[in-house]
């Protein structure tokens, strides 16, 4: 059995990787979701490489990286250097989180040697972070798409309920197209690559491709969340987000040993 540890436990994914990873340790940084892990803050080198070398973990799995820390972009980019600096040191394999918003959305489907042309500060933060983990021989990269899940409440479903509840106006995009993918599909994934032999890039999304509305409409009819006046339906004309992130996951359909469900697989409402 290979010993884990996996960064970011306190994040939505880690929620739902660290309770089946079987007693791997995970790193928090404000709140501890199980009150078993390591507090770490990931701009801290000295701090990453001395808890891996007193876990001494065969991989690393980093999911540690929110895009909605003020901070975000050096917390992944100095997260990433650490990571693999500190990996080095007990030679264990790291499994990074990457997203589909590395891309511009204009060459869609996009395979795992497609080049990254990101539109915003986290997209590039990402493909930095990739460029950092590509540069350490024992990884794996995983380009995903919009996390969900049918027992906890992802953090967008979270702010539209919110929003909802106070009356204020949310637009869902009718031209974003996207392939969520269910959590629990996300982390099988990442435990099969940690423990198996697959190195580089893969494609690990939902095997289907909707629109921001449709998906909406989905995951808010799953928790019984009303559309109400307040939500409207339109294109995003902004030119600030990708509009079609669609991932060629055939590669990680050979890859994996379990299928990649899309939102009607996973959904009932």
């Amino acid at each position: 059995m290979k010993k884990l540890l996996i960064t970011g436990g306190s994040s939505y994914l880690g929620r739902h990787i660290v309770p089946i990873a079987q007693e791997a340790a995970y790193t928090y940084y404000s709140a501890d979701p199980f009150a078993g892990g390591h507090q770490l803050d990931m701009r801290d080198g000295a701090a990453v490489t001395a808890l891996v070398q007193q876990i001494a973990p065969d991989a690393i799995i980093h999911l540690a990286g929110s895009n909605r820390n003020a901070d975000m972009a050096n917390v992944i980019v100095a997260g990433c250097e650490n990571v693999v600096q500190a990996a080095a040191s007990v030679g264990a394999k790291v499994v990074f989180m990457s997203s589909d918003v590395i891309f511009d959305g204009t060459g869609a489907p996009y395979s795992e040697a497609a080049a990254p042309a990101p539109l915003h500060d986290y997209g590039r933060a990402k493909v930095r972070g990739e460029q950092i983990i590509a540069s350490y021989s024992n990884h794996a990269i995983i380009r995903t798409s919009l996390i969900y899940s049918t027992r906890l409440m992802d953090r967008g479903t979270e702010w539209m309920q919110r929003a909802i509840a106070e009356q204020q106006p949310i637009t869902l995009f009718t031209n974003q197209l996207r392939q969520p993918v269910h959590a629990d599909d996300l982390s099988r994934a990442c435990l099969a690559l940690a423990k198996g032999a697959f190195t580089g890039v893969l494609n690990v999304a939902g095997r289907e491709v909707v629109t921001r509305a449709n998906f909406g409409r989905a995951i808010l009819a799953h928790w019984g969340i009303p559309i109400t006046e307040t939500v409207t339906f339109a294109p995003d004309l902004s030119g600030r987000w990708p509009l079609d992130t669609r991932l060629d996951i055939t590669l990680a359909q050979n890859v994996l040993s379990f299928p990649l469900r899309g939102v009607r697989d996973a959904i009932t409402v």
